[in-house]
């Protein structure tokens, strides 16, 4: 009976694995509606809610800053967190152009009294001969208190609670939010100094100490005696430790740097450096309580990532909350901030673009700003347009030349860029990007003897004219457009001669019948051979020259065409380029041990002043070799000391005289290839108010104002739910079942008809 009960039990197993079937296609189909409903309702990046936030959002496309700390925070990308957190004595009107310096703590921007080499007062108008020191004697605000933290946290005796753990009472903690109590207090004059000393230290790069020892009396000296009083702290010690005792900068006075009273600082620098004003504008000359100091140097806090590299402390509008490496970084509101009010002054082209609206309000207007890494340039505008990021990034100046391309490319997104309302405010402003050639390399560089170092040059020379960069920057990558440089001191600073008859440089450029024009291959080539590389192969050997190109970005895909168009112009003289793109802290280490040979880089001014280029080429700031600025590590006497002149000169004809003369040495030496200058943008969503571009401007986040209403209905405006993948996925599913259906329906009637009855087999 059984096996003739078989083929019917068959038939219904059948049956019910078709149910089984088509109930899990469909649980399938269930399961797969709800995701894409879900995701088609709301794709933000970002917590349920957040767009409501009082909150700013960016991006940064590498990795987390190297330096936080202010005496050692030099670069572009760091600058976004240093300047809202920090604050230096002066500061730049957000508005005014040409950029005019007002107070920030200090009460008011000083002129220097003069000293002769006896000490003695001299007047204001003295010859810059007879002038042996300059005094500034600055008046701080009171009342400007720290961002709550830790290091200032105190007992109600006055005695610091977390000045003396052990390893085991620092446990796994890492970040000063981890601590139960966070303290504060007044910032003093004395804050000031503590801070310039500081760049005297050994344990840290402190990259304008060959500067500031130049002019601050005493500091070279200071800085001896540091290094001798650090090597008593560290005898004895494994030289890989990472715990090292407190330096206390506090012991040892520096007679250039002194607090007169709680709240007035002196500095007294040598010479005459009109220059020094502008030092006073920015982060390496911001107050810093030694406690800070003292609390990131007790044992296991290296070890876990807590430093002023991470974790700064400041007196500025906003504070480090979270910091996680390589991928976000939150800054909130600083609770003790004493507020500051929009300027009200500023152009008729201010007042028309709105720029005056919020004359005389509190900022800073946002609460948060939140920063999270987006390594690719296409995400990161396509989040732009969808409206998740409020600016692309707060320090980069070229994100709205990118998005004017775009438009000026297709009248179809112009119209839909301007029915947004994006905001690409566009200026020209103060910045270069270069191609530089390090002088210790025995190739590129200077060389060793004098026949060796003629032949460098015309090696340079020729690379120099190959690299056409009105093609590459002027037609070819105009998202990162500009016009081509002919020397190291950029337009709209006095001194500069770009962009008139005389400021050609002739060692790339010739003129014919007017026109400008870069000189040709054949002149390149002949160059090179001179330099005993006819066409690309070195004359003695034979073998090609094979140079090599340090890239400061790793090779994305929009960064990959740059590096290939590079490779060509190389390329046309039969030289071949090696690129080594590595992420930008990665090529700081490589050009500060001096392992680099060709190298990109560019430079946002400090100041607007043809000095802050100028030194980018002075021997005593050599990166390599004094942890300074100039990247190429460029040295030439007659520049240097022409350098050394040009500091001391106000803006008038023999400023004018020494300017041209060294642009006409490092014309002829060709240690960069001057690059270009490129064109300022910024891009901002419509809900972000006050945005105006400017590169002297860093502190820009306090002026930027958020408004959230706005933002959550253009977000949901412009991200509409698309419905039809559902409909098309519902279809696919409902025709997958009705063939599962047929397909079991026809098994079954086969199935019947080889069903042979009990009946027919006697």
């Amino acid at each position: 009976m059984l096996g003739l009960q078989g083929p019917r039990a068959a038939l219904s197993s059948r049956r019910q694995g078709w149910r089984e079937h088509s109930a899990s296609v469909l649980g399938t189909v269930l399961v797969l509606a709800a995701t894409i409903g879900l995701s088609a309702c709301d794709n933000s990046p970002y917590a349920k809610g957040a767009a409501a936030s009082n909150t700013l959002y960016n991006s940064f496309d590498e990795r987390s800053p190297r330096y936080l700390d202010p005496i050692a925070s030099y670069s572009n990308p760091e600058s976004v967190y240093t300047y809202q957190i920090y604050e230096p004595l002066y500061a730049y009107h957000y508005l005014k152009r040409p950029y005019e310096l007002v107070p920030k703590t200090a009460e008011k921007v000083v002129k220097p009294s003069y000293l002769d080499k006896d000490g003695k007062p001299l007047p204001d108008d003295a010859p810059v001969e007879q002038i042996g020191f300059s005094v500034y004697d600055i008046a701080i605000k009171k009342g400007i208190k720290y961002a709550p933290h830790p290091a200032l946290a105190t007992d109600d005796k006055g005695n610091y609670l977390y000045h003396s753990l052990t390893r085991e009472q620092l446990g796994d903690k890492r970040s000063p939010w981890d601590f139960a109590v966070q303290g504060t207090r007044e910032m003093v004059a004395e804050d000031y100094v503590y801070a310039l000393k500081r760049h005297a230290t050994p344990r840290i790069e402190a990259p304008v100490f060959a500067i500031f020892s130049e002019y601050v009396v005493g500091l070279k000296d200071y800085a001896k005696l540091v290094r001798e009083e650090n090597a008593k702290l560290l005898k004895g010690l494994p030289e890989t430790t990472r715990d090292k005792p407190f330096l206390d900068f506090r012991k040892w006075p520096l007679e250039g740097v002194q607090a007169l009273d709680s709240h007035t600082l002196r500095i007294k620098i040598r010479g005459k450096y009109p220059q020094w004003q502008y030092w006073l504008a920015m982060t390496f000359v911001s107050p810093l309580p030694w406690e800070a100091d003292a609390f990131y140097a007790q044992p296991g806090m290296s070890e876990n990532s807590l430093s002023l590299n991470q974790w700064p402390v400041g007196t500025g509008p906003f504070m480090m909350t979270e910091y996680v490496q390589d991928r976000r970084h939150v800054m909130k509101r600083n609770p003790h901030f004493r507020g500051e009010a929009y300027p009200c002054e500023g152009s008729e082209q201010d007042r028309k673009d709105g720029l005056l609206a919020d004359c005389g309000k509190t900022m800073p207007f946002v609460d948060t700003i939140v920063s999270t890494i987006i390594k690719e340039k296409v995400p990161r505008k396509e989040m732009f347009k969808q409206g998740y990021l409020d600016v692309p990034e707060i320090e980069r100046p070229e994100w709205g030349v990118d998005f004017r391309v775009d438009m000026d490319d297709s009248d179809e997104v112009r119209a839909a860029y301007e029915a947004k309302g994006f905001k690409f405010p566009q200026v020209t402003d103060i910045n270069s990007w270069y191609m530089g050639f390090n002088w210790l390399d025995p190739v590129v560089g200077k060389g060793d003897t004098r026949e060796q170092q003629l032949k460098n040059r015309k090696l340079r020379q020729a690379l120099s004219i190959a690299i056409d960069w009105e093609e590459g920057y002027g037609r070819i990558f105009r998202t990162k457009g500009g016009v081509a440089a002919h020397g190291p001191v950029p337009p709209g600073v006095f001194g500069s001669r770009e962009g008139t008859p005389e400021g050609f440089n002739p060692v790339t450029h010739k003129l014919v019948n007017g026109e400008l024009q870069r000189r040709s291959i054949d002149d390149a080539k002949r160059l090179l051979a001179e330099a005993g590389y006819p066409d690309g192969r070195d004359a003695k050997s034979g073998k090609p020259l094979v140079l090599n190109y340090d890239y400061q970005r790793t090779a994305t895909p929009e960064i990959k065409a740059e590096l290939d168009w590079m490779v060509k112009q190389f390329a046309k003289l039969g030289v071949q380029l090696e690129v080594r793109a590595t992420d930008y802290n990665q090529f700081q280490d490589k050009v500060l041990k001096g392992k680099h040979q060709i190298f990109w880089w560019g430079w946002l001014a400090d100041y607007p002043d043809a000095e802050n280029f100028l030194f980018l080429l002075y021997g005593p700031n050599a990166k390599s070799l004094h942890e300074g600025e100039n990247a190429a590590n460029y040295q030439n006497p007659e520049y240097d000391r022409l350098y050394r002149r040009v500091q001391t000169l106000d803006d008038g004809p023999e400023k004018q005289r020494v300017i041209d003369e060294m642009v006409r040495i490092v014309r002829e030496d060709s240690p960069w290839a001057w690059g270009y200058w490129p064109y300022v943008a910024s891009a901002f969503q419509p809900w972000v108010y006050n945005g105006k571009p400017g590169i002297m401007v860093r502190d820009m986040a306090r002026y930027y104002r958020v408004d959230a209403q706005m933002r959550v209905a253009k977000q949901a405006e412009w991200n509409q739910p698309i419905w039809w993948p559902l409909l098309a996925l519902l279809a696919g599913a409902a025709a997958i079942v009705w063939a599962t259906r047929r397909s079991f329906r026809a098994r079954e009637q086969a199935t019947a008809k080889g069903y042979v009855k009990p009946h027919q087999l006697t």
